[in-house]
């Protein structure tokens, strides 16, 4: 498959909407960054592509291309359905503002976005994305990336979302570094061991030198 799109666009066909459509979910994830940035962001109106099991690089270049295709929809409600599939290369100031329109992100999408997107978030603004699905929450936060975000949160601001997060940060706790110190060389070591060795020897021999002077 990856080898007949690579000869579709090599031979100058557009990776237009017919083209996506053709490709669809099954293929999407094939296709290289130089194909990707190829495909006219208008084309991403008339097709709908899942990225989920895609590449990060595929997802940031289609949510940008989606971005675009789509702005004219920003401040409808329909917008979100549209931007939808392509959220996991969304970078955390599109999610932020999401957030605003309480668009009820369903957890599933939510634990497919970006780690350093879904990091950048407030309880709030993680509250104003799931909206009525916010419970789920409590069912992923032992896994990876709810789990990273709770340990960052504190605690009191995860209580009032009261859905029974727990994990965060306790008031007042401070994180404690303690200080690796180097293990010295086997050589150093063998060094102390025959010092501490000949120390009784050399103690008898200076205070003879002291009793003869």
């Amino acid at each position: 498959a990856s080898a007949m799109i690579k000869r579709y666009v090599d031979l100058g066909n557009a990776l237009d909407a017919t083209a996506l459509n053709a490709i669809g979910t099954k293929y999407v994830c094939l296709l290289n960054a130089t194909e990707l940035n190829r495909i006219d962001s208008n084309s991403l109106k008339l097709t709908s592509l899942n990225t989920s099991a895609c590449s990060q690089l595929t997802k940031d270049i289609l949510y940008a291309k989606a971005k675009h295709a789509f702005s004219d929809k920003h401040y409808f409600p329909a917008y979100y359905e549209l931007i939808e599939p392509y959220l996991g290369g969304a970078p955390g100031v599109d999610l932020k503002a999401l957030s605003k329109d309480n668009v009820n992100m369903d957890i599933s999408t939510f634990v497919n976005l970006r780690k350093d997107s879904v990091m950048s978030l407030t309880p709030s603004e993680v509250q104003g994305l799931l909206g009525v699905n916010l419970g789920d929450l409590v069912k992923w936060q032992n896994k990876s990336p709810i789990r990273e975000w709770v340990q960052i949160q504190k605690q009191s601001e995860l209580d009032k979302l009261h859905v029974g997060l727990t994990g965060g940060t306790q008031e007042g706790y401070i994180n404690i570094v303690t200080p690796r110190f180097q293990t010295p060389p086997s050589a150093s070591l063998g060094t102390v061991a025959v010092t501490l060795h000949l120390l009784p020897t050399l103690l008898i021999s200076f205070l003879i030198m002291l009793v003869l002077s």
